[in-house]
Formats: C-alpha cells, sequence, structure tokens
C-alpha cells in the first residue's frame, strides 16, 4: 500500500503541475482579450475625440463664414453716409472685399472637404485596424485552444503511461511474494 502511494504521488504532483499551467494560460489568455480590447477602445475613444474636434473646427469656420456678410453690410452703411468720393472707393473696397471673402469662402470649403475626407479615411484605417485586432485575437484564441488540447491529449496519454506502468509494478510486487513461497 505505501509503494503505490509512493508511485502515485509523482504521477499526482505532475498532473497538479500541469494543471496550473493550464490554469495559468488560460489567466494569459484572457489578459490577452483584455488588453485587446482596451487597445481598441483606446483608438476608437482617440477616433472620436478627433472628429468631435474637426466638428468644433466646421462650426467655428461656419461661423466665421456667417459673419462676412454682416461685416460687409457695416461697411456698405458707412458708405452711404460719406459724401461721393468716399462712397465710390468704399464700393471699390467692398468689390475688393467680396471678391476676398469668395476666394476666402472657397478656400475654407476647400479645407473643409479636406478635413472630412482626412477624417473618414482616419475612420476607414480604424476600422481595418479593429478588423485586424478582431482577427489576430481570433486567431490567437484558435491557436491557444489548439495548444490546450494538445496538452490535454499530452496529459491523458502520460496518465494512460503511468496507470500502465502502474498494472506492471503491482503486478511485478504480487507475483514476487508468489515467487518467494513457491
Amino acid at each position: 500500500m505505501a509503494a503505490d502511494t509512493e508511485t502515485a504521488a509523482p504521477g499526482l504532483a505532475e498532473i497538479r503541475n500541469l494543471k496550473m499551467t493550464v490554469f495559468a494560460l488560460r489567466e494569459e489568455l484572457e489578459r490577452a482579450r483584455r488588453d485587446t480590447a482596451e487597445a481598441v477602445r483606446q483608438a476608437v475613444s482617440g477616433a472620436n475625440a478627433e472628429i468631435g474636434q474637426l466638428k468644433a473646427t466646421i462650426g467655428a469656420l461656419r461661423d466665421e463664414l456667417q459673419q462676412w456678410p454682416i461685416r460687409r453690410d457695416e461697411a456698405a452703411r458707412l458708405a452711404q453716409s460719406a459724401n461721393l468720393d468716399e462712397i465710390k472707393q468704399l464700393k471699390a473696397n467692398v468689390a475688393a472685399l467680396r471678391d476676398s471673402l469668395e476666394a476666402a469662402r472657397l478656400g475654407e470649403e476647400t479645407a473643409v472637404r479636406q478635413a472630412i475626407i482626412a477624417a473618414q479615411d482616419e475612420i476607414a484605417q480604424l476600422r481595418a485596424t479593429a478588423a485586424s485586432l478582431r482577427a489576430a485575437l481570433e486567431q490567437a484564441n484558435f491557436s491557444k485552444q489548439g495548444e490546450i488540447a494538445a496538452a490535454r491529449a499530452q496529459d491523458h496519454a502520460e496518465l494512460t503511461q503511468l496507470q500502465a506502468t502502474l498494472r506492471a509494478l503491482r503486478e511485478q510486487v504480487q507475483a514476487a511474494p508468489a515467487k518467494k513461497t513457491g
């Protein structure tokens, strides 16, 4: 009986060690999942923050563009109260300001379009990155599951081998007293 306990103890210790290894691998996989999820969350949060900034910039540019007609009307009122010579000069200035305003408006529209395109490109890149990270996580999960299955199969084979060895040793121990008495 003491011999059975001594031969079973290393097998139990090895099984316990293997269980601890499986547990550690499972925790490492969960940690990798959490890290990946956090990285995706941070990437999405950064993209949302940048989109918010771009929207604020667009709003500010739109407000500034709406201020231009008010300024132009003020210049026209000033021109009406001045003498004819000043009116002619102010009309020339208004025409020049109108041209500058149109050029500025066109430049701002171009900048807004470019900002929108850049934001859309970045969103597409972030989506591709998220998909890539998701695929990598799924591949890691699949790989870890394969490793766990292989470890379980190896454990089972070792356990079967240890059981066969234990049976053989038991038979030898039982056969030994029979030889001594015979």
